[in-house]
């Protein structure tokens, strides 16, 4: 028999990725208690190396919270935006044609060091290391939330909502009854090799297009660098040589100067997206990729993340403070019409610069039609202010 100790909160967010902690930052700038609950240790959560950008919209969400300068204090603004094809550099404003709107460099592992001390550093309650959380009666008036904590001992809460930011694979979704969630995925059809090096960083975030493929050099610190490699699907290029692959990435690059360095991560990107639908359950509601998953391509994952967290840290505070529960009611509408958006942008922009260089899938008849596109960048002002503008993120409406 379940001998748990027994406490309450008003929410139980589960997860402790960008989602759930701006989500519990956020609640905790608005007077809402909650407890937030992660499998991994301290450790592991704020030293996973993920995204590296956040858009515009994004960071207001911080500054409209009084968030700013504990979390984005010294991330430095995007500017210029650089695509080589076939060597030679153009270059996009993208701030500048997004009318004024530039986003941040900030990788995730210091936005999560961030986000983990400043909700400490106001009182928040951040479990590590919880396990077998299960989920319970998430269809009426009063979840539960089971688990057991870093010392084995079963713990109970319950809340008056869940909020599932537990990734793809965490338990949230899945509790979710059979026959509820419409789910739609997609495979790209394109490897991903990315590579972190202790190697000088680009002066701006540059794309690199050529026959050989695709690749990517973004900056993730004064002395390090994140790059991306396209490969055959089916092939795994962890086994490259340091050599190799800035062989290949001064290739794709058009830079034979470009200099290499220790490589000290290498990991395969899953080019697949998936969305489920709705994104709520009764008291349940997901955010970030326990309700959708979206390729590196406009760096849109972690953004949407954030967006769901902010709306939901609305609907919430509007049913706790004023007994509002109309944004409850909308959040899985507001945030998937977001979600389609961005996954739309996000194979537009995913089809246009690999279809221009490697034709040895697409063919060559879509490899014009991607030059086609990719040009109109620099020829169509309409074109280059619409990509700035989803670049720097749209508002929640």
């Amino acid at each position: 028999m379940w001998q748990a100790e027994r406490e309450a909160t008003t929410v139980v967010v589960v997860g402790a990725g960008p989602a759930g902690l701006t989500l519990a930052n956020l609640l905790q700038r608005s007077g809402v208690d909650c407890v937030v609950l992660e499998a991994r240790d301290r450790s592991y959560v704020e030293e996973r190396q993920r995204a590296g950008i956040l858009d515009h919209f994004a960071g207001r969400i911080f500054e409209e919270y009084g968030l700013a300068d504990s979390v984005l204090a010294g991330a430095p603004h995007e500017t210029l935006f650089e695509v080589r094809v076939d060597g030679v550099a153009r270059f996009l404003d993208v701030p500048q044609l997004a009318g004024g709107r530039p986003g941040r460099l900030v990788p995730q592992q210091l936005l999560v060091r961030r986000l983990i001390g400043t909700f400490a550093d106001g009182g928040g309650d951040l479990r590590f290391s919880a396990s077998g959380v299960a989920l319970h009666d998430i269809d009426g008036e009063r979840p539960r939330v089971t688990y057991r904590d870093a010392d084995g001992a079963e713990r109970e809460i319950a809340c008056s909502y869940v909020a599932g930011c537990d990734g793809f694979h965490g338990v949230s979704r899945r509790s979710i009854p059979d026959g509820v969630l419409t789910t739609y995925s997609f495979d790209h059809g394109i490897g991903w090799y990315t590579v972190l090096a202790d190697a000088p960083p680009p002066r701006y975030p540059l794309f690199g297009i050529s026959p050989l493929g695709y690749a990517a050099h973004f900056a993730r610190g004064p002395r390090a660098s994140r790059y991306y490699l396209q490969h055959r699907p089916g092939e795994d290029p962890r086994g490259w040589s340091d050599e190799h692959t800035f062989e290949q990435l001064r290739r794709r690059l058009g830079d034979e100067a470009l200099a290499g360095g220790p490589v000290t991560d290498r990991e395969i990107v899953e080019m697949r997206s998936f969305v489920a639908e709705p994104m709520a359950y009764g008291r349940l509601f997901l955010a970030g990729d326990a309700a959708h998953i979206i390729t590196p391509m406009g760096a849109k994952g972690m953004n949407l993340a954030l967006a769901d967290a902010y709306a939901l840290a609305r609907a919430v505070t509007a049913a706790e403070r004023d007994g509002d529960e109309g944004l409850l009611r909308g959040y899985s509408a507001l945030c998937l019409r977001r979600t389609w958006d961005y996954q739309e942008f996000s194979r537009w922009f995913t089809e246009m610069v690999h279809d221009a260089g490697d034709d040895s899938a697409s063919g060559p008849f879509r490899r014009r039609l991607a030059r086609a596109r990719l040009d109109r960048l620099w020829t169509s002002p309409k074109s280059a202010e619409w990509f700035a503008d989803m670049m720097a993120g749209t508002a929640l409406v």
